[in-house]
This record gives structure tokens, C-alpha cells and sequence, in this order.
């Protein structure tokens, strides 16, 4: 049949859909190149730059100073140096010639920033984080080097209400006897914002019994007391950044007071209190105003060494969390392998890799019972009826298609396996997790169904040639059909392969994609099966005029496909990117009409439609890989009890004693959904998650998210669903991938 000529174009579109996978992957990051290197990485969040501040070029005993300047989106921040509740500073990792040597960053001023119950220290606008370079006597760069190649491997945590890790590789070519001046107000500026020793007494020295000092009292509370701070901060309100992690509890609200010259105040301790230092460093400065950073922070900071007296309470454990995650990872991995024994450096035991190859042959047979692929089905079952009675046109289509499911099936594995290779966070489903991607399945699928319906005939505005081209090559229609197949059933594939999946990152790259193969024959076996069974061609009618509405029937399962890929996309960019999405295609189905046309109608139709087209492309293609704002999802959220998921909230929480229930979603994910609308809506399961103050957390993966990529990967698991309960002082439990409402209470129970 004609329509099978849309195979061709799904090659295309699916060798392009890999092409975008591999570039956003690879190219997450745009970057400004300098001489050899690059100097800047600007990504949705951030923008990062290496610069160098030079004043009499690099030669010893002369200043030199190398810093990574951030500025953030609006909103967004980075971490201090103890980044408080949450969150992980920004670390720099520097390779130098010989002979420089490159000092510990001299942090500036931090600002507190509330987050909820907590509060982390951290930076917001625009900041650099200096460092001074010695410059050795012995550094020689020869008579002919000009410049000094600088390179540096940055890596930063940028959070608003969701935390995005980030890296950067930086090279940065430094001339070595000219100036280096262009950045010297920025280091200026860092060096004032950077805090100053408190100088307490006319020359800095004092008796210890009137030095700052702490002292512990109560068993939960820290009386601080601090001399020599500047007489412009007295009687002003000051913010304490403690430079030492988990000692206070950082959003407590606490007591201060001046006596004359002397600011004291009343700081409870953190419950989760892990350090008992001695000498506890603190920065004071004048508290900031509430808000999202504006403009320069012009406040001082003054550093001071608090002695502390009294002996520390016994502060509760944090680490208890680790045990428990590294049970539940054990645990994990057994249900990964079934009855797995050990692996070995050269791989996975026998038993580990065939219960992996028996559980993909299963998950594909499965596979075939999953709305995803019903439009796929669709295409076959009409090829079976247009061949009912040629049974060797049977047998080399089932086996042209295994092959497409097949090699599809481990191609898409392989380049996961790249990527990750490669460093990159992703799992298995990510094609889905790029709108360029949905859109243009969206596209492939209307197309299929205009054809199917009547729309259009490729006959008619193709030349013969081209369209005999399906004649001449049935075989090559069917492992096309595979190909299609496996574009848009594999994100389907975690339900039922969570385990497997996640034990590929595990095994060998030939084992890894054994897996994958066998998951493609499982999803094959049926229609390879029957293309080998003469009774199951007996049974199909003969050809007839009944075909023809057989083939229209076939457009609905196109059609509601597109109504999915469209909602998908709505998740992903917004109600504009859905939108743009439907606007194009509308367009699309208006040129392939006007295409179809004959005489001189054809000519003037398909002029204005084209052209009306490439004004459609260019006004709404860049809606649709737009990030949408994500209040109106959270206030959901909210409303039903769940809130977004971020990394260490489900510890922290627990760490407070309350359980923890996380979902890992995703809108392109079928089974996810359905959980969603029948178990997870469940009110015995809503009135017994209440009863034991279980906390909600929703973790969605529709786009790419390597923070939820790497949850994901500590679990175990490779894709969604993954439902997991924390509890305080035992192991996580991981639930099935398919609920049901039996299996969450009994777990709710046990909490």
C-alpha cells in the first residue's frame, strides 16, 4: 500500500530524533571559545566565565588571581562554602604550568536564603569566586611562550525550588609579561565583598576571658559573644553564617543584643547536629534585605573565630541514611538478577545474565499489550490482510520486521550506553524526554493517519518511480515498520524491565546489549510467529473491497496517538508549546492536501500552503521547546498533597522522622499515569499515606533531569515508574512498577 512510503520518513525523522539526543546531550552547554579554549558555559540557569586578573603579568612575587564568575537567572543561586540545609558548594579543580599554584577560594559575603522549613547560604545575581595563584621562583615558561594555559573543571549546584548539578570545563589562555588588567574591577569588588578579621582591642589582641567566644548552655543553645566589630554595624541587626556545616540550625530564629561595644547572641543547635568544633569560624554582616538579589551586594563581612567553651552535647547522626540506601541498593540488585549470584570483574554471573535475557524476552512479549504500541499494530495487521494468502510474503515480513525491532531495540541501547560513557545522565526512554522529538513523532503519526484515511495518496504527487518504490521493496516497509515500532514503544519498556534495565549499566557492553536484543525479540515473537503459522493465515479473510474500510478504520489508533504525543508535549513546554504543536499540525495536514490536488489547483494551493507553512514553523517551532513555568503545576501539586521532588529532600525529611513517599513519573510514561489515576488516587490508600504523616514527593522525568537520572541509577532502576517509601532507621523500600492498592497499604503499614 502507498502509505507504507512513510516508513522512509520515519528513518528520518528517528535518525534525526538520535541526532538531537546525541547533541543535547553533547552540547548541553553553549561556550565562548578563547585562543585554544573555552572561557565561558552559559546554560539555561547560569552563566559561568574563567577570568584572570594579572596587574604586572605572571612572574613571581607578583599578584595573580584566577576566579569563575556566575551569574545566575533570576531566582536562581549557587552555594557558599557551607551551603547550610541543603545544597553543595561550588568546586573548582585547577590544572596549572608548573611553578603556579593556586591558593583556596576566598568565598565572599554570603546571603541567607530561606528555602521552606530551612535555609542554605548561598549567592544569587552575579558573583565571582577568586583565588589567589602563587607564582614560584621557579616558574619558567621559556623564552618563546607568550601565554599560560589555564584550565579549570568546575562544578556547581544552581537551585531555585529545583536543583540542577552542572559542570563546566574552562581554558583560558593568559599572557604572561603583558597586563591582564580587563577584569580588574571584578576582583576588586570580590576582594571587598570577601569578609575581614574582626580586630578586637586597639591592636587586635585581647585577654581570652573578653576574646569572641561561644558557649554552649542548655545542652541545644550557643550564647555567642563577639568584640570588635566595626563601629558602622552597631546596634544594626546581623546575619551569622557559621563556616563550619551542621553545628546551628540555620532558619531558627534566635536572640541578639548589643552590650556597648559587644554583640551577643542566643543560636539553638542544629537537632542534627554532626560537628562539635573547637574553634568554630563565623562571618557577621548586616542582614540583608528580604528577596532575590537586585543588584551588588554592598554589606561587609567580618570573620571571627569563635573559642568554644563548654562541652558539646551528643548530636544526633546523620549518616544513618547511608546504611539504609546501601541496603536498599543490595536489595535492588538481587531483584535485578532474580536469584543472581555474585558478579565478577569480567561481568555478570551466567545465572545473573539469563534471568536479564529472560526477563526482556518477557517484558517484549508484554510490550505488545501496551497502548503504545497499538498504532504499530495497527500498520501490521493491515499488512497482514493486504499478503492474507501469500504465505511467503508472511514469512519474510516477520522476519524483516524482527530484524527492524531487533537492531532498533539495541541501537537505542547502545547509544544510551554511550552517553552515559560518556558522563551524561540519561535513562532508558530518553528520546521521549526531548520536545524536538515528541513533536516530530507527532508529526510522522498524522501523516500516517491522513494517509490511512483518504487524505492523500503518495501516487499523486509523487513520481512513479519513487512511488513504486513500496512494490518493489515490501520486505524493506516491514523492518521499517519495526523501527517505528520500537520509537514509540520503548519508553513503555520500564514497567515491566525496571530491573533488567537498570542491571545493563552493570554488565559488559556485549551482555548490555544481549538484553536490549532480547527484549526486541520478545516484542517480534508474535508477528514472527505468525508469519510462520499457516493456520493463522488461514484464518484472515480474503482481500476484497472490505480493505478499504479496514484502512480508514486503521487512522483512529494514528490519530489518538498524536492526541498523546500532543499532551506529552504539553507537559514538557506548556499549553503554548501543545498549542504550537497542534497549529503545525494543521499546516501540515493543509500542504499534504494541497499536494494531492490536480491541474492548476494543485499549483496555487500548494504555493500558498507551503508558504503558509514556513510562517507557521517560524512563529510556533520555538514554543514548543520552550520551558514552561512550573507554578501552575506546583500549586497542583500542592493541592493534592504532593510536592516536587529535590535532591536530598526525601533524607532530610527523614532524617526529621517522617516517612517519605517519592514517585518517579513521567507524562510520556503509560504506566505511570495509569498508577497515578486509579492506585495513587486510591482514598484508602490517600487516608492511610495521612494517617502515618507520610510525606509526598514527586520526582518528574518528563524532560531530562540528571539529578532524577542519578536517583534513578542509585536505586538501581534505569527507568519509570519507581515508587519508593524512606523510612526513619530502615532500609527504602522500592515497590513494583505496576500498583496496586494491596501492595501500597500493606507498605504503609509497616511503616
Amino acid at each position: 500500500m502507498p502509505y507504507r512510503l512513510l516508513h522512509r520518513l520515519a528513518v528520518t525523522l528517528l535518525l534525526i530524533a538520535a541526532s538531537a539526543c546525541w547533541t543535547s546531550a553533547s552540547a548541553q552547554f553553549s561556550s565562548k571559545t578563547t585562543g585554544q579554549g573555552t572561557s565561558v558555559v552559559t546554560t539555561p540557569y547560569v552563566r559561568a566565565e574563567l577570568l584572570a586578573h594579572a596587574p604586572q603579568g605572571v612572574a613571581p612575587g607578583q599578584p595573580l588571581w584566577l576566579g569563575l564568575q556566575i551569574t545566575h537567572q533570576p531566582e536562581w543561586h549557587t552555594y557558599w562554602k557551607n551551603p547550610g540545609d541543603s545544597g553543595l558548594p561550588t568546586d573548582l579543580a585547577w590544572t596549572l604550568p608548573a611553578g603556579l599554584d593556586a591558593g583556596e577560594v576566598a568565598w565572599p559575603l554570603p546571603k541567607k536564603i530561606p528555602i521552606g522549613t530551612l535555609a542554605n547560604y548561598g549567592y544569587e545575581g552575579t558573583v565571582l569566586l577568586p583565588v589567589p595563584v602563587t607564582v614560584a621562583s621557579t616558574f619558567a615558561p621559556g623564552p618563546l611562550a607568550q601565554d599560560a594555559t589555564i584550565k579549570l573543571h568546575a562544578s556547581w549546584l544552581v537551585c531555585r525550588k529545583e536543583c540542577i548539578p552542572e559542570e563546566g570545563e574552562f581554558t583560558l589562555q593568559l599572557p604572561i609579561q603583558s597586563t591582564t588588567a580587563l577584569s580588574g574591577a571584578a576582583f576588586e569588588a570580590a576582594a571587598k565583598a570577601h569578609p575581614r578579621p574582626v580586630m578586637a582591642g586597639t591592636n587586635g589582641i585581647v585577654p581570652d576571658s573578653q576574646a569572641s567566644q561561644a558557649q554552649i548552655a542548655d545542652g541545644n543553645l550557643l550564647n555567642v559573644s563577639v568584640q570588635g566589630l566595626p563601629v558602622a554595624l552597631r546596634g544594626k541587626t546581623l546575619d551569622l553564617f557559621p563556616e563550619t556545616a551542621e553545628v546551628i540550625d540555620n532558619a531558627a530564629q534566635w536572640k541578639q543584643a548589643w552590650n556597648g561595644s559587644v554583640w551577643t547572641a542566643q543560636i539553638p543547635l542544629s537537632a542534627q547536629r554532626s560537628a562539635s568544633p573547637s574553634l568554630m569560624p563565623v562571618v557577621l554582616a548586616e542582614q540583608a534585605a528580604a528577596g532575590h538579589a537586585t543588584g551588588p551586594d554592598t554589606r561587609t563581612g567580618y570573620r571571627a573565630e569563635l573559642k568554644v567553651l563548654g562541652t558539646w552535647p551528643q548530636g544526633a547522626s546523620v549518616a544513618a541514611v547511608s546504611p539504609a540506601l546501601e541496603a536498599a541498593l543490595k536489595a535492588n540488585a538481587a531483584q535485578a538478577g532474580g536469584a543472581a549470584t555474585s558478579t565478577t570483574g569480567s561481568g555478570a554471573s551466567s545465572l545473573t545474565l539469563t534471568a536479564a535475557l529472560l526477563g526482556a524476552l518477557l517484558g517484549g512479549l508484554i510490550l505488545n499489550l501496551m497502548p503504545c504500541v497499538f498504532p504499530v499494530l495497527a500498520i501490521k495487521v493491515v499488512g497482514f490482510t493486504q499478503h492474507a494468502q501469500d504465505r511467503r510474503a508472511h514469512r519474510l515480513s516477520g522476519i524483516a520486521y524482527t530484524v527492524g525491532v531487533v537492531l532498533s531495540f539495541m541501537l537505542l541501547g547502545a547509544l544510551m550506553l554511550g552517553l552515559r560513557a560518556a558522563g551524561e545522565a540519561i535513562g532508558w526512554g530518553f528520546q521521549l524526554q526531548s520536545p524536538a522529538v515528541v513533536a516530530s513523532l507527532a508529526a510522522l503519526f498524522t501523516l500516517i493517519a491522513l494517509n490511512l484515511a483518504g487524505v492523500f495518496e503518495f501516487g499523486h504527487f509523487l513520481p512513479s518511480s519513487v512511488a513504486s518504490l513500496q512494490a518493489r521493496h515490501p520486505v524493506a516497509d516491514s523492518f521499517l515498520t519495526g523501527v517505528l515500532a520500537v520509537a514509540v514503544a520503548s519508553p513503555c519498556t520500564a514497567p515491566f524491565m525496571g530491573a533488567s534495565l537498570g542491571l545493563t549499566a552493570t554488565l559488559p557492553a556485549p551482555q548490555a546489549l544481549a538484553v536490549f536484543a532480547a527484549l526486541g525479540l520478545g516484542l517480534a515473537l508474535p508477528f514472527l510467529a505468525a508469519s510462520f503459522i499457516p493456520a493463522v493465515a488461514r484464518t484472515l479473510p480474503r482481500p476484497g473491497a472490505w480493505m478499504d474500510t479496514f484502512r480508514k478504520l486503521m487512522a483512529f489508533p494514528m490519530f489518538a496517538t498524536v492526541v498523546w504525543l500532543v499532551w506529552v508535549l504539553g507537559q514538557q513546554s506548556g499549553i503554548d508549546g501543545a498549542g504550537a504543536l497542534l497549529i503545525l499540525l494543521v499546516g501540515l495536514g493543509l500542504v499534504v492536501w494541497a499536494l494531492s490536488l490536480a491541474g492548476r489547483a494543485r499549483v496555487w494551493m500548494a504555493t500558498v500552503s507551503v508558504a503558509t507553512m514556513a510562517l507557521l514553523a517560524w512563529a510556533f517551532v520555538p514554543h514548543i521547546t520552550n520551558v514552561p513555568t512550573t507554578q501552575g503545576a506546583t500549586q497542583a501539586s500542592s493541592a493534592n498533597g504532593w510536592q516536587p521532588w529535590t535532591p536530598g529532600t526525601a533524607e532530610q525529611i527523614v532524617a526529621w522522622g517522617r516517612p517519605v513517599f517519592v514517585d518517579f513519573t513521567a507524562a510520556w510514561c503509560v504506566t505511570c499515569q495509569y498508577n497515578k489515576k486509579t492506585t495513587l488516587a486510591d482514598a484508602n490508600v490517600i487516608a492511610d499515606l495521612q494517617s502515618k504523616n507520610v510525606a509526598l514527593l514527586r520526582a518528574d522525568w518528563t524532560r531530562r533531569d540528571p539529578a532524577i537520572t542519578a536517583a534513578l541509577a542509585a536505586l538501581g532502576r534505569s527507568g519509570v515508574p519507581v515508587y519508593v517509601f524512606y523510612r526513619p532507621g530502615k532500609p527504602p523500600v522500592v515497590l513494583t512498577e505496576v500498583l496496586s492498592v494491596d501492595e501500597v497499604r500493606a507498605t504503609i503499614a509497616q511503616l
